[in-house]
């Protein structure tokens, strides 16, 4: 009992972000990934360093990924100094040349990065997509959204990623 509740004393102490699980849900540590982008190289959180993320899971087929890639472009222009952009193809679902076509067609200027075996989408529990993830400086899932979303409501959730405390993840 007296070493539980240490351990409870202990727990509560910590920084905000120290003691949180890793999982794909809003409050929680983003679950940390690695994967190769479409340019070579690759791409991983703790590549941010304390810089928010929008984690946005896509597929070159996807009707409502179609209509959103042009306001994210716009997003990104106006942010990309603020927040990182990371866009996962779900290539395992899709084909690299269809994300090759989707990038080119949209001129995609954020890191595209090909989950082939499906692993991150399934540690990121995507059952639909679009699915975005706004990330803060410190890790923490702020909000999702899946589906088409209006554009006000993608600026309003990049600025509270972006105007959220900041810390290594």
């Amino acid at each position: 009992m007296i070493v539980a509740g240490i351990l409870i004393v202990f727990a509560f102490m910590q920084p905000d972000g120290f003691n949180k699980e890793q999982t794909a849900k809003v409050g929680f540590q983003s679950p940390h990934f690695e994967l190769q982008g479409l340019s070579g190289e690759t791409y991983s959180l703790a590549d941010l360093k304390g810089k928010p993320a929008l984690i946005n899971f896509w597929a070159s087929w996807c009707g409502p990924c179609r209509k959103e890639a042009p306001e994210l472009v716009r997003l990104y222009e106006q942010y990309k100094g603020q927040i990182a952009f990371y866009a996962i193809n779900m290539t395992a679902d899709d084909s690299i040349a269809g994300a090759k076509a989707f990038v080119e067609e949209f001129k995609l200027p954020f890191p595209i990065l090909m989950d082939e075996n499906g692993a991150v989408t399934a540690q990121y529990r995507v059952k639909s997509i679009p699915t975005t993830f706004f990330v803060d400086g410190r890790g923490t899932i702020q909000s999702i959204t899946t589906g088409l979303v209006a554009s006000d409501s993608l600026e309003k959730q990049i600025l509270q990623a972006i105007n959220a405390p900041r810390g290594a993840t």
